[in-house]
């Protein structure tokens, strides 16, 4: 395997603005290729679908790709890939089809881990609807969340069982197969979040067994667009529609209204991007991605261990949580200090990072708010060792 940072960070042109990023939980930098799909598109004629003409068959072949893009990436159908403007808007939309069938009673299971996005659609919707929310713990020293409550908090009424696949805040991966499992003995659906997992680990959505996985490039440097990916397209006919278009079928049944072509056309290039991390990857696009984001998570993996391990070396600095599991994503406190002051520190010297409050969320759950909330770093694919060490130097001078 060939992880080499140094060509990987010549990709991205924003990189020379002089800045360290450790924003990249908020969402990557883009990558050349990616702005380069977008402005192509944007300079050619692309019409609405339907046509006989070239402008119009060309938006066709956008869409299409688009969706083969995110079915190799997940190893999914593309028959199964909705696309939309953003995951916040398609967990939205998600829920709100799913909801028209909940009753007083229904239950759906949520977890402590995942962020607002996948959160407050399910909550809003249980509340209007009188059913029933039932949560996931987490372990608060650990951050883990441990599975084997699912087996308890699952019933014959429980409709859905939502949970990331990563945590963007605290980088703790749970056991998703173990909760899936519990959740099939009483059929309930299970939506699986991997907003934060899909830049660093290969995706396998048949292999896992989760019914629908949430989507957003910009967590890997693709452009402003979300996607949800069914692992059995014949679950969307059976959804009520949302479509402007009667006789919308399949995945259009969810779309709602016309496509952002050139974004579209920046997604395909983002996910050939992630195939080409490791640069001694062959085959298909499904197999280079395994093989390249095999290699991106070995890379973060060192790279995490060594950030965390020098943190923990630092007296008035606490790293939250230490799960056996992890993406490159931790949070931190410092001593006397509260996480505004932090950031605002580190952007002093360069360094880009974000504070949170801990009024909500995980670090909610966490007892946070009470320190002066935590600072969240987040590692992206151009992250490197010296960076890293700037990190840390900054840290120590800060007491």
């Amino acid at each position: 395997m060939a992880f080499d940072v140094a060509r990987i960070r010549g990709l991205f042109p924003a990189l020379g603005d002089g800045w360290i990023h450790f924003d990249g939980a908020a969402g990557m930098l883009v990558p050349e290729q990616v702005a380069s799909a977008v402005s192509t598109a944007m300079r050619a004629p692309v019409s609405g679908p339907g046509g006989a003409f070239p402008a119009s068959q060309r938006a066709e072949s956008i869409v299409s790709a688009a969706r083969r893009a995110v079915a190799d990436l997940v190893g999914g159908d593309p028959a199964g890939v909705v696309l939309g403007a953003s995951a916040s808007v398609l967990i939205q939309r998600l829920v709100d089809v799913l909801s028209e069938r909940w009753t007083i009673g229904d239950e759906v299971v949520v977890s402590r881990l995942d962020e607002q996005a996948n959160l407050a659609p399910w909550r809003r919707a249980a509340k209007r609807v009188g059913a029933v929310v039932r949560w996931g713990e987490i372990d608060i020293e650990t951050c883990e969340l441990p599975a084997w409550q699912y087996e308890n908090l699952v019933s014959a009424r429980t409709k859905v069982v939502t949970v990331t696949l990563a945590s963007g805040s605290v980088g703790t991966r749970p056991d998703v197969p173990t909760i899936i499992e519990f959740a099939k003995r009483v059929g309930a659906l299970v939506v699986v979040d991997a907003t934060y997992a899909a830049p660093f680990v290969p995706l396998d959505l048949q292999a896992l067994g989760a019914d629908i996985m949430v989507l957003s490039a910009q967590a890997w440097g693709g452009p402003a667009v979300g996607a949800l990916a069914f692992r059995d397209p014949e679950l969307l006919e059976r959804l009520p529609s949302v479509s402007l278009e009667a006789a919308a079928r399949g995945a259009a049944r969810l779309e709602l209204g016309p496509h952002a072509h050139p974004l579209l056309a920046g997604l395909v290039a983002s996910v050939d991007y992630l195939s080409g991390l490791d640069d001694a990857a062959i085959g298909s696009r499904r197999e280079k991605l395994v093989t390249s984001l095999g290699s991106a998570k070995s890379y973060h993996a060192g790279l995490l261990a060594q950030l965390s391990t020098e943190l923990r070396s630092l007296r008035h600095v606490m790293v939250i949580g230490d799960a056996m599991r992890r993406i490159p994503s931790l949070a931190f406190t410092v001593a006397g200090k509260k996480a505004p002051e932090v950031a605002e520190y580190l952007a002093s010297q360069g360094l880009c990072a974000f504070a949170d409050d801990g009024t909500g969320g995980v670090f909610a759950s966490l007892g946070v708010g009470e320190v002066g909330g935590a600072v969240r770093i987040g590692l992206a694919h151009y992250s490197n060792v010296f960076e890293i060490n700037q990190l840390v130097r900054v840290l120590e001078e800060l007491r």
